[in-house]
């Protein structure tokens, strides 16, 4: 189990927003590859990158600020999130050397280009759901649908995806601990290996999500940690510790 610093990027900068909103964003840092080196100094063994921009254009806009971020890691897995709804963007994030690539909004709205990825680039594709109660959103977490994150991520089960990168975005940025009933719930309808995301905020979080996935833990592949970490009510490596014991 991981626990896995992200860097939100929004015009060049190291953010977090809170619940998705792009007009409720606090900027903690402007060198974003600076930032991920941080991450690596803290003991980080992956880091999860989301080109923000990206997600609302449907295109990736900070690809070359992200090559320098996988390059500052050092061979450390870096998995990158936000506007890939092509083969092409996928091959050449995989050729830059990340390890996991998320898609969702493209994944969601055509099916069959989940599979496609997933059999052209088997273990290197995560299925981003992102859900506000239950119910998956797209486009940046712009548009909610009335498809259910567990439905889906059961489809996707059929593909040799790596798994599941599933976010609570009511409780994303807010501080509010993680939401373990549907994320377990999830890994256990799909069977897929779950990354946790939305809402870590302190060891006491990691330490119930743990103890949920206690008989599962092949389930449970880590936790995404954002402003927990930037205003320090989390440390990288105790939380990684935690989940070590």
């Amino acid at each position: 189990m991981l626990l896995i610093p992200a860097i939100d990027l929004k015009e060049g900068q190291c953010v977090r927003l809170r619940q998705g909103r792009m007009d409720d964003a606090t900027v903690f840092s402007k060198d974003p590859v600076a930032m991920a080196a941080h991450w690596r100094e803290q003991g980080a063994r992956r880091l999860h990158i989301v080109d923000l921009d990206g997600a609302f254009a449907g295109e990736p806009r900070n690809r070359s600020l992200i090559e320098q971020m996988v390059a500052v890691m050092d061979g450390i897995p870096v998995q990158v999130g936000g506007g890939i709804r092509s083969i092409e963007v996928v091959e050449a994030y995989v050729a830059a050397g990340v390890s996991g690539v998320i898609v969702g909004t493209k994944a969601i709205q055509e099916p069959e280009f989940l599979m496609q990825a997933a059999k052209t680039f088997p273990a290197k594709i995560w299925f981003g759901l992102d859900a506000r109660n239950g119910l998956v959103a797209t486009e940046g977490w712009d548009q909610t649908s009335s498809l259910k994150a567990v439905d889906l991520a059961q489809q996707a089960a059929q593909w040799p995806v790596a798994g599941v990168v599933y976010t609570d975005i009511e409780r994303d940025g807010m501080m509010s601990g993680l939401n373990i009933e549907a994320t377990l719930t999830l890994a256990l309808a799909s069977n897929l290996p779950v990354v946790a995301s939305g809402g870590v905020t302190t060891l006491s979080d990691l330490e119930a999500l743990k103890q949920a996935f206690t008989g599962h833990e092949s389930l449970l592949f880590g936790a995404i940690t954002g402003r927990a970490i930037y205003e320090g009510t989390l440390d990288v490596a105790a939380g990684q510790a935690l989940l070590d014991g």
